[in-house]
């Protein structure tokens, strides 16, 4: 175990399913390791729940933990909830908080959102906008973008229901994020996976950098120091304390979060090495910082009472 690690630790984001209790195309039927960031995932594709989450974290102080929408079925979406809460239940806490999906683009978003905000573990929204395959494509205006109406009026129901939003994009499209940012100053934002630096050629990080910058401007916008796997590529230890450092560094420790990303990035790290990342790339910071990276801001963030 490594050490000067604090006596509480919040996992920000992760993952659970049970694939017999519920439809996850992806998971099940539609695999397709071609679209998916990280290629092959077939060692995904089976039950992750607390029992096994705990197994794969075994020797830390992970206290409480937020699941994040894993791409069930849409229209069972708020069946995932539900099932959330009944995990929650069943003495291990966790999660302690629960960010859902709701459809920004649909006609009764406002509804939709009444009815996932009714759930008390009930913290946030993650509605991926439509992003393109690479940073030499454009589609700029289409529906389900960041500049679509009708999708940003469903994102502007948030406030109204005191939720936040888990904001998921490449790095190409941070820029334009923090443009959508700016429109709702009063609405809590945090970037996944420090907005996925998938290019780390020196064009590529410097677009990167501009994105984060940006997005840094506006105040309610967090970022979860998480996911720096990378498709047919060992885990670099250096390279990803890095890249962690500058985020800290842009966006200030008041506004990151330990995140692991489990089980998906567990196809790349173990948890032991996850740890030894973020350690690595928030070297030096005095203990106030450390405590916040590890737990505080994302209590804050979600609501969690330990």
């Amino acid at each position: 175990m490594s050490t000067n690690i604090p006596d509480v630790i919040i996992d920000a984001h992760h993952h659970f399913w049970h694939l017999n209790e519920g439809h996850f195309p992806w998971l099940q039927e539609a695999y397709d390791p071609n679209e998916f960031f990280l290629g092959d995932y077939s060692a995904m594709c089976s039950d992750f729940d607390p029992d096994v989450y705990k197994q794969r974290t075994a020797g830390y102080p992970v206290k409480a933990t937020v699941h994040v929408e894993a791409e069930r079925a849409r229209d069972e979406a708020e069946d995932e909830v539900r099932w959330l809460h009944e995990l929650h239940a069943k003495d291990s806490g966790f999660p302690a908080a629960v960010v859902s999906y709701v459809d920004f683009g649909s006609p009764d978003v406002g509804e939709a959102l009444a009815r996932h905000a009714a759930y008390p573990l009930l913290r946030g929204i993650r509605c991926k906008p439509r992003t393109s395959h690479s940073p030499d494509v454009s589609i700029h205006g289409q529906a389900g973008t960041m500049q679509d109406d009708k999708w940003l009026r469903g994102l502007s129901e948030l406030g109204r229901h005191g939720l936040s939003w888990d904001l998921r994009v490449p790095f190409w499209h941070l820029e334009e994020a923090a443009t959508v940012a700016a429109m709702f100053p009063d609405t809590p934002i945090v970037l996944n996976h420090i907005g996925l630096p998938w290019d780390r050629s020196v064009a590529g990080l410097n677009h990167w950098r501009r994105g984060m910058a940006a997005l840094a401007k506006c105040d309610q916008v967090y970022v979860k120091l998480s996911e720096l796997g990378l498709r047919d590529a060992d885990w670099n230890i250096q390279e990803n304390a890095s890249l962690l450092r500058e985020t800290i560094d842009i966006f200030g420790w008041q506004r990151c979060m330990f995140a692991s990303n489990l089980p998906v990035s567990g196809l790349n790290v173990d948890f032991p090495t996850l740890i030894d990342t973020i350690q690595l790339g928030a070297r030096g910071l005095p203990s106030e910082a450390l405590t916040a990276i590890w737990s505080g801001n994302a209590a804050r963030f979600y609501r969690i009472s330990l």
